[in-house]
């Protein structure tokens, strides 16, 4: 038998999940024939980073083929009330396959199936051959695979789902799930369950009963006369929900686990792909790692080549904010005199637009006492006292007003909002706007802490959460 630390480690990927996630978090983004990206943006950069930060050498990408599956068969209305997908997205699920078949990852998908069978399926078959198996989901669902060689990986909370996090979440061990999402049902998938049952009732009953068969043949049995006759007359829904959430381990998958392997990608294949989609930023990083003959990174320029500009008169500020005006989008950050955003004074704004230009706007700045200020230029409309030369703060805020309150102009900020704050307290409504403190939680809530060695190349930088 291959020892703990010998046995390998197969990632098991539900990538059906992981495009919605993406659809979701991400604001509208469309590539220059305007197809819409965003899902495939934010799958691809998800994807490529947990193959970074796991070093996997096996993995799979697991997705649904089509919305019927056998299930239909058993219960016609299973997930018959589901909304179509947005049709932003439609267009792009196609894409994310290309994505993925880009990136060089092992993908599977079989008609009449779901990815979470395919997934139970590779499950039992890595642990036959002495795999250990990681499963990277947030869905329920997947909990009843966990077991001896097989943990989940939540990637939305960043936590590692054993048999102790099972329980914590049904009441029951793994092997009890599918008894008590029988019983609960859920209306998620339109799993009708018993009525009147949930969760928390239905890991009571199959904890003193010991499971569905012996519950419902001694249903009897039950003192609730009302809880009693609900069961007697549900039995068969309770079967058929049975029926319903269980995994498929059986599927008939024509690929072994070694099949799964790891290899980098080709760069004429994937860094074509980025480009075409205009995913600058990930196509700077493969270009680094992989090596591209093609020139230099697409979006980068060395520091001191990045176009910086002290706005300290009012045209200067109107120009920016007519640029501000045509480019439709705006990054800010907003420099106060305390943390508290209900306290806080403003002391001047930052902003910055897609072409790498970028200013500072001081609109409250004093010189330190007994010195004059080091960082700005005094300027020829400087006070005796050494404060610098700068547009007074309702002067200011008047000519950003308008740009800032604009619908038609997208405010990007980390933890904006805490600008959104300060900036109200000036009677300007800062909308709409993206935080790109909470993109990242979206996108690399699962990093690792420490470097890892990927098929990508060595990672030296340290990540935490």
């Amino acid at each position: 038998m291959t020892s703990a630390a010998e046995r390998k480690q197969v990632y098991l990927v539900d990538g059906s999940s992981y495009i919605f996630r993406a659809f979701h978090a991400l604001p509208p983004m469309t590539r220059s024939d305007g197809t819409p990206v965003n899902a495939v943006y934010g799958f691809t950069n998800m994807l490529t980073k947990l193959v970074e930060d796991t070093g996997a050498e096996y993995m799979a990408v697991l997705f649904d083929s089509a919305r019927k599956t056998f299930r239909n068969e058993v219960y016609s209305e299973y997930k018959a009330h589901r909304p179509p997908p947005p049709d932003d997205l439609i267009p792009q699920f196609a894409l994310i396959r290309e994505a993925t078949d880009a990136c060089n990852l092992p993908s599977l998908e079989m008609p009449g199936f779901e990815a979470d069978d395919l997934i139970a399926t590779l499950a039992r078959m890595a642990v036959e051959q002495e795999f250990d198996v990681t499963i990277v989901s947030s869905d329920k669902d997947l909990m009843q695979l966990v077991g001896a060689g097989v943990r989940m990986l939540d990637p939305m909370k960043n936590r590692v789902v054993g048999p102790q996090e099972v329980v914590e979440r049904f009441g029951v061990e793994p092997g009890k799930v599918i008894d008590v999402q029988a019983l609960a049902g859920d209306s998620t998938d339109n799993v009708p369950g018993v009525p009147g049952i949930g969760v928390k009732t239905a890991a009571q009953l199959i904890g003193e009963y010991g499971d569905l068969d012996a519950l419902l043949a001694r249903a009897d049995e039950i003192r609730q006369p009302k809880r009693r006759q609900t069961l007697v007359d549900n039995a068969e829904l309770a079967r058929i929900s049975r029926e319903l959430v269980t995994l498929r381990n059986d599927v008939p998958v024509a690929r072994g686990i070694e099949d799964f392997r790891l290899t980098p990608p080709d760069p004429g294949v994937l860094l074509p792909f980025l480009e075409k989609q205009n995913f600058r930023s990930i196509l700077d990083k493969f270009r680094a790692a992989l090596g591209d003959p093609a020139g230099p990174p697409s979006e980068t320029s060395a520091p001191g080549d990045i176009p910086y500009e002290l706005v300290q008169e009012r045209r200067s500020l109107q120009a920016w904010v007519e640029d501000i005006e045509r480019e439709g989008v705006v990054a800010i950050d907003t420099e106060t005199t305390s943390l508290n955003p209900m306290r806080a004074e403003l002391v001047g704004i930052s902003m910055s637009l897609g072409d790498g230009r970028t200013c500072y706007v001081p609109v409250g700045h004093v010189a330190p006492v007994g010195a004059e200020s080091p960082e700005l230029n005094l300027g020829e409309g400087a006070a005796a006292s050494g404060t610098p030369q700068q547009i007074p703060l309702r002067e200011a805020l008047d000519l950003l007003k308008p740009v800032l309150e604009d619908p038609g102009v997208l405010k990007i900020g980390h933890n904006i909002k805490y600008d959104i704050h300060v900036l109200a307290r000036y009677g300007v409504d800062t909308a709409p706007v993206d935080d790109t403190m909470l993109l990242s939680y979206a996108l690399d809530g699962g990093l690792c802490r420490g470097g890892a060695t990927s098929r990508y190349g060595c990672r030296e930088d340290v990540h935490s959460t």
